[in-house]
């Protein structure tokens, strides 16, 4: 969620002697982000107050307003029953999950056109924080996909799907159409401002986070076969040991930055000798879209 988000809370807030800071329904703005999915946003509200909120413990304001007043008898609940895809991304579909992994559930939803057509629209993405649920209106999805999106990318190369439609699986028949050079700069600059606030870490801090840098160094590897293979790899397949062993701890930072940087040139070799186009076929994507559209009147 990006700094700046004007969030909700669900119930009220305290200070730490317990005395109250703000009641339910309050609204206040993202500061901080959390570095894993299970810490704490740290927010701030109108008279300066601050506080750590977890992510269940609050809803983006745009998206509550959504659900107010629609008149239709709809809540976000219920666009979960027109989600066309489904399907697991993460560890686990990397082949880097241990038993306590979360399954990590991605996918698309595509609402009927009069919730679309409303004067409230639908929300761009569902989220369950307690179920690692994440669910992008289609239009949104084209959007991500269109921009070279790593997640989004995944999603459509995952081997783990739980559920397609019909029209979903129109989408997987095409998705070789979102592959451009553009995959460059979207990985690649990714991974390099993450791997400087590792170092940072490191530096400030004396520890850093090794699955967080075991997933970065998975991007580059994934990143360099999108360009030379015209395909995402989901699985690791031959990588599994040496990323695991960075997820451990068992690798120092020089060895784990050494590797990156050996990626970070093989990636800059496969770019220069990419097959990829410069653009998606974005006319091909826009006709899909309005089918999809159309299929919902």
């Amino acid at each position: 969620m990006p700094l700046g988000t004007q969030i909700v809370t669900r119930a009220d807030t305290h200070t730490p002697e317990g005395g109250l800071l703000q009641m339910a329904g309050a609204v206040a703005v993202v500061l901080q982000v959390p570095s894993d999915i299970r810490g704490e946003y740290r927010v701030r509200f109108p008279d300066g107050a601050e506080t750590s909120l977890k992510r269940s413990e609050f809803q983006v304001r745009k998206d509550l307003a959504k659900t107010i007043g629609t008149g239709l008898g709809i809540s976000q609940a219920d666009l979960y029953e027109f989600v066309i895809y489904r399907c697991i991304v993460g560890s686990r579909a990397y082949g880097l999950d241990e038993d306590s992994s979360d399954v990590d559930r991605r996918g698309i939803y595509l609402p009927p056109a009069d919730l679309e057509w409303s004067l409230l629209g639908v929300p761009e993405q569902l989220e369950r924080q307690e179920t690692q649920e994440c669910y992008w209106e289609l239009e949104k999805f084209l959007r991500l996909a269109l921009r070279a999106n790593p997640n989004v990318l995944e999603c459509l190369y995952t081997p783990l799907i739980e559920e397609v439609s019909p029209l979903a699986e129109e989408l997987l028949a095409m998705r070789a159409c979102f592959l451009t050079k553009q995959v460059y700069q979207t990985y690649n600059g990714y991974v390099m401002s993450q791997f400087k606030k590792l170092g940072q870490d490191l530096r400030n801090k004396g520890a850093i986070r090794w699955k967080h840098a075991m997933h970065l160094v998975r991007l580059l590897v994934s990143g360099i076969t999108v360009l030379t293979e015209g395909a995402v790899p989901v699985r690791v397949g031959q990588h599994r040991d040496r990323l695991l062993a960075i997820r451990r701890g068992e690798l120092s930072w020089q060895e784990v930055n050494a590797w990156r940087k050996d990626l970070h040139r093989e990636f800059d070799a496969a770019w220069a000798k990419t097959k990829l186009p410069e653009h998606p076929e974005y006319d091909r994507v826009n006709t899909f879209l309005v089918k999809a559209r159309r299929s919902k009147v």
